[in-house]
């Protein structure tokens, strides 16, 4: 027993020993983990960044769509809106005063009437009594006449026998002349009147004066007219005109009717006619006068036959308003462009050879919503850029777009498709 205990406090001590050697490799470990942490750490924030340097992508050229410039006859598209007007109308009148019976059936607004037609008619008693009263004045002025010449033939015979011979004053009055001429002249008088009285009868009866449409009626029977009191509104059926307005400078390319020759030819279409329903028309007047609101010059255009009562075609309807193409007078050498080709400041861009872009600045003789005309400033055969760029500058290269039709059989379009 005293041998056990005397080893006993040795071991004890061994062991502690033993432990703070491992905590001592242990902390010296993390030590060290730690400084290569931080010398990794240093040296990677010493190092510089390395960028691969790699060559820039080559931005392919902006696709473009051309038309080819070439000199060519060319007239501008004319086409304005116009209102269909009578050519001539009238509001028939009476002529004589009295009240108003009826108005005949062929009357009626709508219809068609020919020339002499009946259209009303007046009461014409009176009318009749005071023919004949004129007709009674007028025997009574013949028989006044009649005795007046045996009066002058008893004169002349008494002057015969008497045998003297008067101065000419005095022989006039011996042979009852002056009551001869006064006779005669009662005569005509009466004649006159008689043939007054006779055409204010027939005016009783209001016709028309040639053929025509009856738009209205404007009274009704049994008002009392006095002389000139306005009764039915006849329009004219043969021809009607439109007043269009057109640009002052359009007039350059249009001509009107005159003995030289016809005037432009017009084509006339309207929404309300079917399908593609159109009427033809001339140009046969251009107005003095500018269109007050636009201060536009105004043409007449002339079309026969509005009702279509003999051709058939669709009506031409007062008030109406009709679409008009002009079919204008072309002009030589001249380039017809897309209007969306023009640039502010009158500019186009054109591709050259090396298909690099340049500008030209060229002469306008027409602009239209579809298509220019250009006059000078082009070349012909040169390519004319009609797409949109966002930011053109001169010089720029461009790749001209390939149309189909141009494109060799067996490429491939842009959507990867195979040409036959």
């Amino acid at each position: 027993m005293p041998a056990s205990s005397s080893l006993s406090p040795p071991s004890r001590s061994g062991a502690a020993t033993r432990q703070r050697g491992r905590f001592s490799l242990v902390a010296l470990l993390a030590v060290l983990v730690l400084a290569a942490g931080a010398a990794g750490a240093w040296w990677l924030l010493s190092q510089p960044p390395r960028i691969e340097r790699r060559a820039p992508a080559e931005v392919p050229a902006p696709l473009v769509d051309t038309v080819l410039a070439q000199r060519q006859a060319a007239a501008p598209e004319l086409h304005g809106f116009g209102r269909v007007v009578a050519e001539r109308e009238a509001r028939l009148a009476s002529r004589v005063a009295g009240e108003l019976l009826e108005f005949t059936p062929e009357a009626l607004p709508g219809r068609v009437v020919e020339t002499g037609t009946p259209l009303a008619r007046l009461d014409d008693s009176d009318l009749h009594l005071a023919l004949r009263e004129a007709e009674a004045a007028l025997a009574q002025a013949e028989a006044q006449l009649a005795m007046e010449r045996g009066e002058q033939q008893r004169a002349e015979a008494e002057y015969r026998s008497f045998g003297r011979e008067l101065s000419a004053e005095r022989r006039a009055l011996v042979l009852r002349e002056p009551q001869l001429r006064q006779a005669q002249a009662e005569v005509e008088r009466a004649r006159a009147a008689r043939d007054r009285a006779r055409l204010d009868l027939e005016r009783a009866t209001l016709t028309a004066p040639w053929r025509g449409m009856v738009q209205a009626q404007l009274l009704g029977a049994g008002s009392m007219l006095a002389n000139g009191t306005e009764v039915i509104h006849l329009v004219d059926v043969s021809r009607f005109w439109v007043r269009v307005s057109l640009p002052g400078a359009a007039l350059d390319w249009l001509a009107s009717a005159d003995a030289n020759g016809p005037g432009s030819q017009v084509r006339l279409t309207s929404r309300t006619w079917p399908g593609d329903a159109a009427r033809h028309g001339e140009v046969i007047a251009m107005l003095p006068s500018l269109e007050e609101q636009g201060l536009q010059a105004q043409l007449l255009v002339a079309v026969d036959d509005p009702l279509g009562l003999v051709s058939g075609a669709p009506a031409l309807r007062l008030g109406d308003v009709v679409r008009l193409e002009f079919d204008a007078r072309p002009q030589e050498g001249l380039f017809v462009v897309p209007a969306a080709a023009l640039r502010p400041g009158d500019l186009l861009w054109v591709l050259d050879d090396e298909e690099r872009l340049r500008r030209r600045t060229v002469e306008v003789v027409h602009r239209g919503e579809t298509r220019v005309l250009v006059g000078a400033g082009l070349e012909e055969g040169e390519r004319v850029v009609t797409s949109q760029l966002g930011q053109p500058r001169e010089g720029m290269r461009l790749r001209p777009r390939i149309a189909d039709r141009e494109r060799p059989a067996g490429e491939r379009t842009e959507h990867g498709e195979r040409r036959s």
